[in-house]
């Protein structure tokens, strides 16, 4: 019984990872690649989770029209915000960039209860047949779908990023954005391609979190400050460390409010993120020379 009980709180600790390693993902791109502290993520990651849930419930779109209709809008949210907001601050000090994230994550949240409401939100996904059993351990089918669709979207990500011309062109100016700028790599472009990417994604484990659960605007603010403590465990600026971190993180909590307590879950991700720095200053796959610095 309990190696059931271990293996059900790992698998349930899997699903919460893959929203957090989606959420992260997005984060890393935007922290590592353009130097952008955006306390915004949260409520991007919750914009996504609410549109998709007024596509299903109340316009009545099945799930998979929803999902495609609702990261557009995401991408252009994310377009729209870099374009008419951030590239007018792209040589400002990160302090007022960061303030100016705060302001627009007060903004999106407040937004978003007036149009939504104040109740919890779920996605309608359509799957609702019995839950899988593999031994002890069940699985319903809507974290099924979490995982396959979350570990698509990394796959796709990571190809994007490694095997694409607008992934080289990142990549680059991550590396060196001055030698970039040189070669007649367009940096404000792959900057607004960067935070759309980045805000996709995070509307992507928003969509996931309520056809799994449910969303609501005020979790906003954890799930940015949660999105943060993964980037900083897996190493910034590291694609696979988001998803390591991720993954740790769901896989901690899960495991500690299984077996000891629900009432301090928040707080294992902070106890890991010191135990991290302790030994990795860098995190868990980062750069040997951000170590060495």
């Amino acid at each position: 019984m309990l190696l059931g009980d271990i293996l059900q709180f790992a698998l349930n600790g899997v699903v919460t990872g893959c929203f957090y390693a989606l959420m992260a993902l997005g984060l890393s791109l935007v922290f590592g690649l353009m130097n952008i502290v955006n306390f915004a993520h949260g409520a991007l990651f919750v914009l996504g989770g609410m549109l998709a849930s007024e596509a299903t419930n109340r316009l009545g779109l099945p799930f998979w029209a929803a999902v495609p209709a609702v990261l557009l809008v995401m991408w252009a949210v994310g377009v729209a915000i870099e374009g008419g907001l951030l590239a007018r601050m792209r040589d400002a000090h990160i302090l007022p960039v960061t303030l100016v994230t705060i302001g627009l994550s007060t903004f999106l949240v407040n937004t978003m209860l007036m149009l939504f409401g104040t109740e919890p939100k779920n996605v309608e996904t359509g799957f609702s047949g019995p839950p899988f059993f593999l031994g002890d351990v069940i699985i319903s089918q809507s974290r099924v779908l979490a995982i396959g669709v979350s570990a698509v979207a990394i796959l796709a990500t990571w190809v994007l990023i490694a095997h694409t011309r607008a992934g080289r062109a990142m990549r680059a100016v991550f590396q060196q954005p001055e030698a970039a700028a040189l070669a007649g790599i367009p940096i404000a472009r792959v900057h607004r391609f960067t935070f759309a990417l980045g805000t996709t994604l995070a509307g992507l484990a928003g969509i996931l979190l309520g056809a799994v659960f449910v969303v609501h605007p005020n979790t906003a603010e954890p799930a940015a400050v949660k999105a943060f403590v993964v980037i900083i465990l897996g190493g910034i600026g590291s694609l696979p460390g988001a998803v390591l971190g991720g993954l740790l993180l769901g896989l901690a909590e899960s495991l500690w409010g299984g077996f000891v307590s629900t009432g301090y879950m928040d707080a294992v991700g902070f106890v890991l993120v010191i135990a991290i720095l302790l030994f990795r200053p860098s995190g868990l796959l980062g750069a040997p020379a951000a170590r060495e610095g």
